[in-house]
């Protein structure tokens, strides 16, 4: 097991996958172990009685098969050979505080996420999570573009 784990936020979008890829390339270098997360939010119409308790809560695994398969499979599927101990995981909740929560495990030190490069003023109308990260958590992050 690795000192050191490479946090990866992937949502199945081609700049989350690069964001795999990146971390990948520099986990082969350092030895990291590389952690994929993915974060469904709740949808406005259907929110948990308790959100403390349940926006952090791991979903049970028959509730995430199709997401496993289509997000999270192929990026372990394509890095399987990579020689990276690489592990995945699927949350329910807010994004950012979601992956931010994740980031305090002592063996996390570095965070990866991919950056659309949508304009400064639709991060600002729309939002972006890589950009939210990047202010909100207290380890390193890598914007992959």
């Amino acid at each position: 097991m690795s000192e050191q784990t490479y946090l990866v936020a992937v949502d199945g979008s081609e700049w989350g996958n690069r964001a795999a890829d990146q971390a990948v390339t520099m986990a082969k270098t350092s030895g990291a172990a590389v952690r994929l997360i993915t974060v469904v939010p709740w949808s406005s119409s259907i929110k948990p009685m308790a959100v403390d308790n349940a926006a952090h809560r791991r979903i049970d695994k028959d509730e995430t098969p199709e997401i496993e398969n289509r997000i999270l499979k192929p990026i372990l599927k394509k890095h399987e050979s990579s020689g990276v101990e690489m592990s995945a995981e699927v949350h329910w909740g807010d994004p950012v505080d979601t992956i931010s929560e994740r980031v305090k495990v002592p063996s996390v030190t570095h965070v990866f996420a991919g950056r659309r490069g949508r304009s400064r003023v639709a991060d600002l109308v729309v939002g972006s999570v890589a950009n939210s990260l990047a202010h909100s958590v207290d380890k390193p992050i890598v914007l992959v573009p």
